[in-house]
């Protein structure tokens, strides 16, 4: 499963969507996990994604890297943006606290090898799903 990291530093998902310096982007098995590729962006605005711009200018090129991503691992996601991850069939999962990569990636591959949580088997039915996406995550009561 590939998965996507909002970061600022390659070492915590600390990173706002729309103003993440880099989306890393790894594939997890139960094995472990390999860094796929590092997507870097010159437009970063304040750790909140305000700042410069309009975020639809942010938005379009960092949803295009996330392609065949399952999951994205943000700070923060606005709605708009959150809508779009949605309707590419990838699952926004928010971090309340700055968190090490190698924390969420462990954290999805001890998901994989047991029985992942219900909002996991659902985004993983989304990606090979031909019914609409699923778009009531900002509704769900559980976190990663």
């Amino acid at each position: 499963m590939k998965v996507a990291l909002a970061t600022q530093d390659m070492t915590a998902v600390n990173a706002h969507f729309a103003g993440a310096r880099t989306l890393a982007i790894y594939e997890v098995s139960t094995e472990g996990w390999t860094l796929v590729e590092a997507v870097q962006f010159d437009d970063v605005t304040a750790q909140d994604g305000s700042g410069h711009g309009h975020e639809d200018d942010r938005v379009g090129p960092r949803l295009a890297a996330l392609d065949g991503c399952t999951l994205l691992f943000v700070r923060a996601i606005g709605g708009p943006a959150a809508a779009r991850v949605v309707n590419a069939r990838i699952h926004p999962v928010k971090i309340a606290a700055d968190e090490s990569l190698d924390s969420v990636l462990e954290r999805v591959r001890v998901m994989l090898d047991g029985t992942p949580p219900p909002w996991l088997r659902k985004a993983m039915m989304a990606r090979n799903a031909s019914d609409t996406p699923r778009t009531d995550f900002m509704d769900d009561d559980e976190e990663a």
